[in-house]
């Protein structure tokens, strides 16, 4: 048994009302994670809480600023932020506990040091426009090397190896449908191939996805989403994940909620080649389940029970399939002024 603990402090100030700039917040977000790393227990590639950190640190994880320009309609967003809070999300499938049901694993897997999302973000400029109602397109700029106040490194040298973009458009109604692509302006490295001075060969990093959200009641909707990338610079050629969130099941508890998801992530050739060079044999993908419930007993607290079955990749002597079951504890509060 393991745990993990996360702290999380925001704060948003009104510019408007503060100093009279129209349209503008300042958004900030402190975290400080820590615990024992339970993946290493499990033994999955893709993580089993969304919550884990590798290193016990504190981290200004995003500071800001949000520009409304009501005449367009457009946002601007700039500064350390958070990509997957507005890329790649759906939000049916937020009370699942799997990284994988945050942003999909073969773009969560890319970059210098992985792209600005948890537990590191990045400097990013990004823009949000509605140019017909219930429709999207949002863009961003994104420094290619996470860092933030915090990190070992501290924040990393503004584009000095390169940058992500990425863009998205929908459809967002009754439900959302969107379409992603992103890509990186610098060649990252081969996972696999050389060349004669074994040198890693360096290839173009892109990819694409695609979102569904659907409700099926007042109270229930069902989402799946997909996604491919290269299949050069990273362990994943893609993966799709699905799943349904219920809330109010339970009569008198308009707090509770259920959800179920599946989610699997396809390996590339070149990383499994690898892994048999040091003697370890995987499948071609892993698969996970999960099943959450989480209810509010309190103002101030929400308990989830969380239940996971993880197919991994391994089929060396000895490997074996990963059952994680979890408590998580939600402690909140807010002020303002």
């Amino acid at each position: 048994m393991r745990h993990v603990d996360l702290l999380t402090l925001t704060g948003t100030v009104d510019l408007d009302r503060a100093a009279g700039w129209r349209g503008a917040h300042i958004v900030g977000e402190l975290i400080a994670g820590t615990g024992g790393q339970p993946n290493l227990l499990a033994g999955t590639l893709q993580g089993i809480n969304n919550a884990e950190v590798t290193a016990n640190r504190v981290k200004l994880y995003q500071l800001y600023l949000t520009q409304e320009l009501a005449a367009l309609p457009m946002e601007l967003r700039a500064g350390f932020i958070d990509l997957n809070a507005h890329f790649y999300a759906t939000d049916a499938a937020g009370l699942l506990i799997a990284p994988a049901f945050g942003i999909g694993s073969e773009l969560a897997a890319t970059g210098p040091n992985g792209p600005a999302i948890f537990p590191s973000t990045a400097l990013s400029v990004m823009l949000h426009a509605e140019p017909v109602r219930g429709t999207y397109v949002a863009g961003a700029i994104v420094n290619a090397e996470a860092g933030v106040l915090g990190d070992r490194h501290g924040v990393s040298a503004m584009f000095e190896q390169g940058a992500l973009l990425i863009a998205e458009a929908g459809l967002v109604r009754s439900g959302k449908l969107a379409l992603g692509t992103w890509g990186y302006t610098r060649r990252q490295d081969d996972v696999r191939l050389a060349d004669a001075a074994g040198r890693p060969l360096r290839r173009r990093a892109r990819g694409g996805y695609v979102l569904a959200e659907m409700p099926i009641t007042r109270s229930a909707a069902l989402f799946a989403r997909a996604g491919v990338s290269d299949g050069d610079t990273t362990p994943y050629s893609g993966g799709w994940q699905a799943g349904l969130l219920a809330s109010s099941l339970v009569k008198g508890r308009p707090h509770s909620q259920l959800s179920l998801g599946i989610n699997q992530a396809f390996l590339t050739g070149k990383f499994r080649s690898n892994e048999a060079d040091a003697g370890i044999a995987r499948r071609s993908r892993e698969t996970g389940f999960e099943v959450t419930y989480a209810d509010r007993l309190a103002p101030w607290l929400t308990v989830q029970g969380d239940a996971q079955y993880v197919r991994t990749t391994q089929t060396s002597p000895g490997a074996r399939d990963a059952i994680i079951v979890g408590l998580r504890l939600i402690v909140s509060g807010a002020a303002g002024w």
